[in-house]
């Protein structure tokens, strides 16, 4: 690409979500470039726009994050990288309203993944408050899953709803949802490049699960050649680092386009899973399943 890099912000709203959510996908992107193109900085206009994403209400982060199988608990991932050096990711996240925000201030810490209780500790230590609300959107999507579970339907693909019984780990007991994500990926006018990515967890799962959301080169990869935000089944895309793979394709000069469809291809057709990413030159977004996204650029 020749002359002056254009800023531009990708977003995605989750694999298996709705194409009616573009309009938020849309939303958080303009929000993500007004933060650019206002002084921001590339970490800064990837985050704002998950930000935005979380606040929505309709993707499975932030303040729409689903129920674990206790029908209290929600328990969040978040992460942030940069190509100049940020690198922060929260797991397991507990009682706040923007998980990304956290990730976002592990960055300035001597660490770069902190999970649980020790999260929400340092949460609370940065200056996030307490934040527990319920929808009864939520209430309801948790209702149609222990539906799902007490009847012949797989909720998880390969997995048997008794597994959730036989393994339960909840202080309750078990009574018989989506595994969605949010992100951001955005190239910054100099040609810097970051990935901002959170997620309410996988319904439904035990306590203390962890998908490829925080997993640096799983769920998200920033360098200098690109960024990459990865939605879908964590415990498949781990297994091929699929973030990571896809950047280093790109890094080998392959067109944005092909190498995230050929990242989507790698998992079995079964399985949720998109991916989203900016280059140099171009940007792109591809899913097997419908997954409400927008890309806006400057002009």
């Amino acid at each position: 690409m020749t002359g002056q890099p254009r800023a531009t912000v990708v977003t995605h709203g989750g694999a298996g979500g709705s194409r009616e959510q573009d309009d938020g996908c849309r939303f958080a992107a303009r929000a993500g470039l007004d933060r650019l193109t206002g002084g921001g900085s590339a970490l800064q206009g990837a985050v704002t726009a998950v930000v935005a994403l979380e606040d929505d209400g309709r993707y499975n982060a932030g303040s729409g994050s689903v129920l674990c199988l206790d029908g209290h608990t929600i328990e969040m991932d978040a992460s942030v990288m940069d190509s100049q050096g940020a690198l922060g990711a929260v797991a397991c996240l507990q009682r706040v309203k923007n998980p990304v925000l956290v990730a976002q201030a592990v960055a300035g810490t001597p660490h770069w993944l902190l999970a649980g209780e020790g999260a929400e500790r340092f949460a609370r230590t940065a200056g996030f408050g307490p934040h527990h609300e319920i929808s009864e959107r939520q209430r309801a999507k948790h209702e149609r899953l222990l539906a799902t579970l007490g009847g012949s339907t797989a909720a998880t693909p390969g997995v048997a709803n008794r597994a959730f019984a036989d393994y339960w780990n909840y202080d309750t007991p078990p009574a018989f949802s989506p595994c969605d994500t949010v992100g951001a990926v955005v190239r910054d006018a100099a040609g810097n490049f970051a990935v901002a990515c959170s997620t309410g967890g996988s319904a439904p799962s035990l306590l203390g699960r962890v998908g490829d959301t925080p997993i640096i080169g799983s769920g998200f990869y920033a360098g200098a050649d690109g960024a990459v935000a990865v939605t879908g089944i964590g415990e498949h895309i781990v297994r091929h680092l699929l973030a990571h793979t896809v950047y280093a394709w790109i890094a080998a000069g392959m067109a944005v386009g092909d190498a995230v469809r050929r990242g989507v291809e790698l998992l079995p057709e079964e399985i949720d899973v998109g991916v989203i990413a900016v280059g140099r030159g171009d940007a792109a977004m591809h899913s097997n399943r419908d997954m409400p996204c927008a890309e806006v650029m400057h002009d």
